[in-house]
């Protein structure tokens, strides 16, 4: 099935095709552009520890880090590495893994064919064998010890351990030493067989290339794939932060921090619009032309590193704001005070105004990018949504909305602290 889907916003389209593999298209051809960028994405992140699909009996319970590992894997060919292969046709080629997906990329101005080939290749044929599980359990390893020594890491990673109780956000995409050493080549088999279905996954390309040319390998090289319903166990979330405050020393020069809001989940497709209406409350609240923000910058409390997002995915969404300071439970309580202000008297008109038209055109200038469009087209296609309904959400916000939404779904009860500071001599 093919659909065209126009924006006349932006006087643009981008091409939907349902394969017969079961394969997701999402296709937009950009003219004027040097460069292709793509993205094969699949809904398996680091949170997708414990599944069954209707074809079996129980769930199983996968060790923490397995999307991870299962992505280095992938790379590692029977007919050698795929990083290899990208070499030679002069892509730039990449992986990430997160909390709810997996995506395999690569950039490229020659030689599309070619590396779209190699892209759907080794994505599509896994080659896992004990000997070679164990050789990365070594790599991974020493990838985990050195993130266990990054401040920021950390930082990150203890607010989320403060923030939520027994969701498995709170565990490291990498997982632990521990848990990876209890991955073998069944389990791998069993994940990918369960996530890297075609029916799961998304092939989402932007800028210089031919849809024929993607529709021709897509036939040569995919398989039909069965369709399976994938359980996942729904994690019994508390709504109660685990604990206020966290800090741990490193060696840093100053106080690290980030601090949490943890917001209320309301399922993909929600959390999804509820992130944007969240990014214009976040610099609502301290924005850099905020007063706020200039008040703490002013007094030393923060500096240029300052900075705030929006951490969401299917059954999870918060606000995080991270930086340096010499005294973060000052910020925190600069902060919290503030949410609490704005949830008393309410958003100022002309501030909602000004950062709504920012917000507006910030994601305006998304969609002249190719790594964006394609990142985009992704995140809306696995949240049950078009790519031209972001605009949509963000130009139809209104004021009372916001302050509704601040008022119901963040609480500073719900907050937390985590600090590195500075290791004693």
């Amino acid at each position: 099935m093919k659909e065209i889907i126009k924006s006349q916003r932006l006087g643009e389209e981008y091409i939907k095709i349902e394969h017969p593999t079961g394969l997701t298209l999402m296709l937009y051809p950009m003219k004027g552009y040097s460069t292709a960028y793509a993205l094969f994405a699949t809904q398996c992140g680091s949170i997708d520890d414990r599944f069954k699909t209707e074809r079996e009996e129980d769930f199983v319970q996968v060790p923490a880090g397995i999307a991870h590992f299962l992505e280095h894997k992938l790379f590692e060919c029977e007919d050698g590495d795929a990083f290899a292969k990208y070499a030679k046709t002069g892509a730039s080629a990449n992986a990430y893994t997160s909390f709810d997906r997996t995506a395999y990329l690569f950039s490229c101005s020659d030689n599309f064919r070619e590396t779209l080939s190699i892209l759907l290749d080794f994505v599509t044929k896994p080659y896992f064998t004990q000997q070679t599980v164990e050789k990365e359990q070594g790599i991974i390893g020493q990838e985990i010890r050195m993130y266990d020594d990054n401040p920021d890491w950390q930082v990150f990673f203890n607010l989320l351990g403060a923030l939520y109780q027994k969701h498995p956000i709170k565990v490291d995409i990498a997982g632990t030493v521990e848990s990876i050493a209890q991955i073998d080549a069944e389990l791998l088999y069993r994940c990918y067989n369960t996530f890297y279905n075609l029916n799961n996954m998304v092939l989402s390309i932007a800028g210089n290339f031919e849809v024929e040319t993607v529709l021709e390998l897509c036939d040569e090289i995919l398989k039909p794939a069965e369709k399976i319903t994938i359980d996942r166990t729904p994690v019994d979330e508390p709504i109660e932060v685990a604990q206020k405050r966290v800090e741990v020393q490193l060696p840093v020069a100053v106080n690290l921090f980030q601090i949490g809001l943890k917001g209320i989940s309301a399922g993909a497709t929600e959390n999804f619009k509820n992130q944007i209406l969240d990014e214009i409350l976040l610099d609502i609240l301290v924005g850099e032309s905020t007063p706020l923000y200039r008040r703490l910058y002013d007094g030393g409390l923060i500096n240029a590193t300052f900075a705030g997002e929006i951490l969401c995915g299917r059954d999870y969404i918060s606000m995080i704001f991270s930086g340096e300071s010499r005294d973060p439970d000052a910020v925190y309580a600069a902060l919290m005070a503030e949410v609490e202000r704005v949830q008393r008297e309410g958003i100022d008109e002309v501030t909602f105004q000004r950062i709504k038209k920012s917000t507006y055109g910030r994601y305006m200038g998304m969609y002249s990018r190719v790594d964006a469009v394609a990142g985009l087209m992704v995140q809306a296609d696995f949240a049950g949504i078009g790519v031209y309904e972001i605009l949509d959400v963000v130009s139809q916000a209104t004021r009372e909305q916001l302050e509704n939404r601040l008022r119901t779904a963040y609480s500073t009860d719900r907050s937390a602290l985590s600090v590195v500071s500075p290791k004693a001599e």
